[in-house]
């Protein structure tokens, strides 16, 4: 049987280690992601003469985008790489930076 199919209590002690650092990571980028682009979300500026806060909501929303993708290709990495099975880990990075990139397009801060 090979290591893929083999059940979880049988995998190896440092494979389960592995799959639980690459778990905490994604979840604690996926949350810092999640912050600056609710943050992008709520933000905005004060009225017609604030362009500092139309800059504050430009830069949020950009970082997102970054760091949905910088998620994202650690995603591919963890599980290509077998130390995480389950595909629903693209899921988060994917909306997250979507969400960002339609605040940046859709929804952008107007001074």
């Amino acid at each position: 049987m090979s290591p893929v199919n083999t059940p979880l209590v049988n995998r190896p002690a440092a494979s389960r280690v592995g799959t639980w650092v690459c778990a905490v990571l994604l979840a604690v980028g996926n949350a810092v992601g999640g912050f600056v682009t609710v943050t992008a979300y709520v933000a905005g500026p004060a009225g017609p003469w604030d362009g500092e806060g139309v800059t504050h909501v430009r830069v949020a929303a950009g970082l997102g985008v970054g760091v949905a993708v910088l998620v994202l290709l650690l995603t591919l990495l963890f599980v290509k790489a077998e130390w995480l099975r389950s595909r629903w880990w693209y899921a988060i990075p994917v909306l997250l930076g979507g969400a960002a990139l339609v605040r940046l397009t859709v929804f952008p801060p107007s001074a």
